[in-house]
């Protein structure tokens, strides 16, 4: 199989598990180059996975690489999207687009315009939970589906203190967490057609709690949403409820059920490439109780498995189909975001474009 050459932007704290499992789990890719805004910050990564630190402007330029895989916060995307893009890279890029539909929309008209794949995380849903999942909604085991519940947890008071981008713009909740729920629900069971939510900011400033941090003990603003309660119609006609509360319990209480007409799903954590998936059936006699069944998964993909986009793009480029981590799915999440964002906001709610 031909190897796809990357280029990776971004040397944060994600950029580990990407570039063990792009250099190590998928055969298809081959990285060779890293550049960040602390060119050392890329030297350490480079020496580490025996691939070479450039600057942004080197990487552009250099003909040997194919795509380029942003890893950066989300209010750097724009500008390196644009420039990757112009300069006739293919790119995938960490979650979401841009912190903004329009911006999103233009840099995906530019890519079409380029001939160039343009893609985005979260890739979890590609993963050995997520994906069994989908097989099963698409046998049929769940006969009529008509809703779902979602329900999450997170601690800002640790998140914020660990990771200062989560306090930029585009960075709260929604946008940062609910994406990984969104993205699923649309793999799963199509796109949203009208989504109205509750939003809510209790808590405009934290104080850092980790000692190793320069703002430990230090009060800091917090301005983006931390909780967030919402409903959302798919166009199928399925209609559900998500409820996240960044306020609480770090343990990514997750509760993900779909339910039809001959019984229920229960999901794993979205965030997660693994866990089980439990399959509920109905059974309307009292003296038989239902016995839920774990089904089998349908993919090795269960550990941490980012790069497994890159990897599927990669091989959507080389034979020319879509990939299913595509812009218009991107796109389309994005766009669920921010209107359950504005609908919180205004007090109403907002119908999505397919």
């Amino acid at each position: 199989m031909k190897k796809m050459k990357i280029g990776v932007v971004g040397a944060g704290a994600i950029s580990d598990i990407y570039l063990k499992n792009m250099t190590g789990m998928f055969d298809n890719l081959e990285v060779v180059s890293i550049c960040a805004n602390h060119l050392e910050h890329a030297a350490a990564k480079a020496e580490t996975y025996g691939i070479r630190a450039v600057t942004f402007e080197e990487m552009l330029a250099d003909p040997d690489i194919d795509i380029i895989v942003n890893l950066t916060p989300v209010g750097a995307h724009y500008g390196i999207i644009k420039a990757a893009l112009l300069a006739g890279k293919h790119v995938y890029t960490e979650k979401t687009l841009t912190d903004d539909p329009k911006t999103a929309e233009e840099l995906c008209a530019l890519a079409d315009e380029m001939g160039l794949y343009l893609c985005s995380a979260p890739d979890t849903f590609l993963g050995a939970a997520l994906s069994t999942a989908r097989k099963a909604i698409r046998d049929g085991i769940l006969g009529d589906i008509h809703s779902f519940a979602i329900s999450a947890t997170r601690n800002n008071d640790l998140l914020l203190s660990l990771f200062s981008f989560l306090r930029q713009p585009g960075c709260g909740i929604l946008y940062d967490y609910a994406v990984y729920y969104v993205t699923a629900l649309a793999a799963l069971l199509g796109p949203v057609e009208r989504v109205g939510g509750i939003i809510g900011r209790p808590y405009p400033t934290h104080v850092g709690i980790i000692p190793q941090k320069p703002e430990f003990g230090k009060t800091f603003e917090s301005p983006n949403e931390s909780q967030v309660s919402a409903v959302l119609k798919m166009k199928s006609g399925v209609t559900g409820t998500l409820h996240i509360d960044a306020d609480s319990d770090m343990k990514d209480e997750a509760y993900f059920k779909i339910y039809g007409t001959k019984g229920v799903l229960t999901l794993s954590d979205p965030n997660r490439f693994g866990g089980d998936i439990v399959f509920l059936p109905i059974s309307l006699d009292p003296r038989n109780e239902s016995v839920p069944e774990v089904l089998t998964p349908v993919n090795p993909y269960s550990e941490n498995s980012r790069g497994i986009g890159p990897s599927e793009m990669a091989e959507s480029i080389m034979i020319g189909r879509p990939a299913r981590t595509d812009k218009s799915l991107a796109l389309h999440v994005l766009k669920v975001l921010n209107g359950i964002l504005v609908g919180g906001e205004e007090g109403k709610f907002v119908n999505i474009e397919a």
